[in-house]
């Protein structure tokens, strides 16, 4: 099982929405070739933190993939092609204690992090020792 990080901004979609849905939602939206790759990439049952970006910037719960790669609803076909990609994730988890930024940038264990050091992208693979740091971090 991998890990991952994935950001919303939580006036658009927080932790606590996709925690009051009943039903699986879709990532969707996202425009960046690296973040569609990595969404590739997961695989169902993989592990996902949800961090609240722009206002907060703040690791606060954790989700799952419940399915992989497909096309995004959201999206234009480009050519008569799909282009964007999505996968469907779920609320596993909320943290105890959110997980700031500024904590991330300041722990010894995180200075080589993508949230840090690929600060742009919304969607990021996290190491599982980086997982259980920030698991650690906050309260679990």
């Amino acid at each position: 099982m991998a890990h991952w990080l994935m950001k919303s901004e939580p006036d658009v979609l927080s932790y606590d929405d996709l925690a009051a849905m009943t039903t699986p939602e879709e990532w969707d939206g996202v425009r960046n070739y690296a973040a569609r790759n990595n969404m590739r990439a997961m695989q169902v049952g993989d592990e996902c933190f949800f961090y609240h970006s722009v206002t907060g910037k703040e690791v606060v719960g954790i989700m799952r993939v419940v399915a992989a790669a497909h096309p995004d609803s959201t999206a234009e076909l480009k050519d008569g092609k799909v282009v964007w990609e999505c996968v469907d994730v779920e609320a596993v988890k909320k943290l105890p204690e959110p997980v700031s930024l500024a904590t991330i940038k300041a722990h010894p264990e995180l200075q080589e992090i993508a949230l840090v050091k690929l600060s742009r992208l919304s969607v990021c693979p996290i190491t599982d020792h980086e997982w259980d740091v920030i698991c650690k971090l906050g309260g679990l």
